[in-house]
């Protein structure tokens, strides 16, 4: 459970024909993918910082940021050096292989399931709202209280799981699914040109909106917090720290503010995209630091300007239920010309959000299907240079649960996966340089071990600021993973069949099909001695 890949393993790993990446990917196209395909300036400025500001945290929205960014950049530096170090498909998975051992690479790439394979499908839904903004603009509808893109079953007013249907998101999953089939390249050219109109659209929001500032919106502040039971979150659905301490309720207030952080954490997620793509990287040691470090950056910079002039447009009071988006700001002044254009741009900018994180997936779990803990079958990529199978699989998963499920069951899941992957990846930047202080590293992480420690301290308290019940699913989650490791992954592992085909008396049939099957391959007779 606790071998150890080497990284030299995971790097002539790359080079089996029958899964093996192609690597087309430049400077430029990681930095197409950090600032502007990634959630970075996706979900997070077009849907997130409305909802955020109108449920949880009113103007102080703009400090959240501020606390989600440095956690992030603590985290991202980590990221950098690891990613720069093992240039290897997998992100936090491969990195985790290399540093802990098999079962905790096992745990933390199940974790990166939930983190990728969620934010794709909550994105989806966060472009099928604006979907249907842009059909409401057409049809002279209110988007508050029409929906085109969501079938209602029953009696209910599909807000539960299983009591609607999003075709919207399902359908925009469906075609980036086919896409990215296609190849990785063809994708990043088209993210380019959604980057432009995206980042185009953002810079607009923020000159015309600050136009319409009030400064009576911004106060108070920091709103009084709403009690529980009389419109606050209680119970499980408050933040564990809240009910750890027996605090106010988990809406508004300094509570809020905490909670709020915790929530528009999901807003960065992306950095660590970058660093599943490193295999596909022709200079992966100077290209993967630079992409993630300055789309972080940017992206902080963009977050804060755009969430000051969407609180100082209209009071946050305004912004509050699940439908409101940036567009509801000028809306509420009659700027019907700036509606379209912010529609369309979230339309575009959305569009290649989804598709990044369907490509992060895709590749954390190619990596595991290469090294065995998912069937090897997996890890086949076509005669593009793309992992076919498990990219279909990830899309039907990912389509699947958009289709049906709320979005914000999905969001909290997606965070608090997320922190999870960044806390080890962090510890795991102090264990290698520990245990391998020869390697090469395109970046180093400055002051080591404070940097890591403090990234640590920082995700823990964004983690313990999400719901109670969050935890609780995310545990199950985490449970699940354990049995499936147990059942097969344990069983089918390359490296374990690798060290059993050493000991005295081995028959490949003890490690089962899957088992015979890789010990044809050149890799596995060489490493066995030619014993297989």
């Amino acid at each position: 459970m606790f071998r150890v890949k080497s990284v030299e393993q995971s790097m002539a790993d790359t080079d089996e024909p029958d899964t093996k990446l192609k690597k087309d990917l430049t400077a430029w196209d990681l930095t197409v993918f950090g600032v502007a395909v990634a959630v970075v300036v996706g979900a997070g400025i077009f849907t997130l910082t409305a909802r955020t500001a109108g449920n949880v945290a009113g103007p102080a929205v703009s400090l959240a940021f501020v606390l989600a960014a440095i956690a992030c950049a603590l985290a991202a530096l980590c990221y950098a050096e690891f990613a720069s170090t093992v240039p290897v498909a997998g992100s936090a998975y491969t990195f985790s292989y290399a540093t802990f051992g098999e079962f905790i690479a096992w745990i933390i790439g199940w974790d990166l399931i939930l983190e990728f394979a969620l934010a794709a499908s909550v994105v989806s839904k966060g472009w099928s709202h604006y979907l249907n903004e842009f059909l409401c603009l057409i049809a002279d509808r209110d988007p508050m209280t029409t929906s085109f893109t969501v079938i209602s079953f029953g009696n209910g007013d599909g807000t539960g799981a299983f009591e609607s249907f999003d075709w919207g998101a399902v359908l925009l999953i469906a075609v980036l699914t086919t896409l990215l089939v296609l190849g990785t390249k063809i994708s990043s050219v088209v993210s380019l040109v959604f980057t432009a109109i995206k980042v185009s659209v953002v810079l607009l929001v923020i000159i015309v909106g600050s136009f319409y500032i009030s400064k009576d919106n911004y106060s108070p502040y920091i709103p009084p917090s709403e009690p529980k039971g009389e419109g606050g979150a209680s119970g499980l659905h408050q933040t564990l720290f809240s009910m750890m301490t027996g605090g106010e309720g988990s809406n508004f207030g300094w509570y809020g503010l905490l909670a709020a952080a915790s929530l528009v954490f999901f807003a960065f997620i992306g950095f660590d995209v970058v660093a599943t793509t490193a295999e596909e990287t022709k200079d992966p040691q100077r290209s993967l630091p630079r992409g993630i470090l300055g789309s972080l950056a940017i992206v902080t910079v963009l977050y804060v300007g755009v969430t000051l002039v969407l609180t100082g447009m209209v009071k946050y009071t305004k912004l509050a239920g699940e439908n409101a988006t940036l567009a509801t700001a000028f809306g509420e002044h009659g700027i019907t010309w700036a509606q379209w254009l912010i529609v369309i741009g979230a339309l575009s900018g959305l569009t290649t959000v989804v598709m990044v994180m369907l490509l992060g997936q895709t590749r954390v779990g190619f990596a595991m299907a290469r090294d065995g803990l998912f069937p090897r079958g997996l890890a086949k990529t076509g005669n593009r240079g793309t992992p076919v199978r498990i990219t279909l699989i990830v899309g039907g998963v990912s389509a699947f649960l958009a289709g049906f499920l709320p979005i914000g069951e999905l969001e909290e899941m997606v965070n608090i996966g997320t922190l999870f992957a960044f806390v080890l990846v962090c510890v795991g930047v102090v264990v290698l340089r520990r245990t391998r202080p020869d390697l090469k590293r395109g970046f180093r992480v400055p002051f080591v071990p404070l940097v890591p420690i403090l990234a640590v301290l920082a995700c823990a308290w964004l983690m313990i600021n999400l719901s109670a019940f969050t935890w609780i699913r995310f545990l199950i989650w985490m449970v699940l993973g354990v049995v499936v490791y147990l059942a097969y992954g344990a069983r089918h592992s390359v490296l374990g069949m690798r060290e059993r085909m050493e000991l005295p008396g081995y028959a490949p049939a003890d490690a089962g099909a899957d088992a015979v099957a890789d010990s044809s391959s050149a890799d596995l007779t060489k490493s066995s001695g030619g014993d297989s």
